[in-house]
């Protein structure tokens, strides 16, 4: 049997989907990344926050034990609502056991493409 680590509880403050990308072999994207490192699997729900509109909310998905998983935030809907391209967002992340969060974006807006990965914060 592992053990969980990490938090359940996690904010990535800065989120943003380019609404374009340049010519070229990849797409400006950006993904949720969760590792569980538990024999347990981790039950998380997402919520989406933006500036001028309500949050999008209850969005679930499962990490099974032992597994990474990444999620692209342009997949992510609640209701049929998908995050808007071009739109600045927060996420905050909930887990049924502790995992670790780390948020990565890949920006292909122009042919030099910058990638930026942190930890998201852990709320204690």
């Amino acid at each position: 049997m592992f053990e969980a680590r990490g938090e359940k509880h996690w904010i990535i403050p800065d989120g943003y989907i380019p609404p374009t990308s340049a010519a070229g072999a990849y797409e400006s994207h950006e993904s949720v990344c969760v590792l569980n490192c538990s024999s347990e699997e981790a039950q998380i729900t997402l919520t989406i926050f933006f500036e001028d509109r309500e949050p999008l909310e209850n969005i679930r998905v499962t990490v099974p034990g032992r597994r990474t998983k990444h999620i692209r935030t342009s997949t992510l809907e609640a209701e049929g609502t998908k995050i808007p391209l071009g739109v600045p967002y927060a996420i905050e992340v909930l887990s049924s056991i502790p995992i670790i969060v780390q948020y990565s974006r890949l920006d292909a807006t122009q042919a030099e493409n910058a990638l930026m990965s942190v930890i998201a914060h852990p709320i204690k």
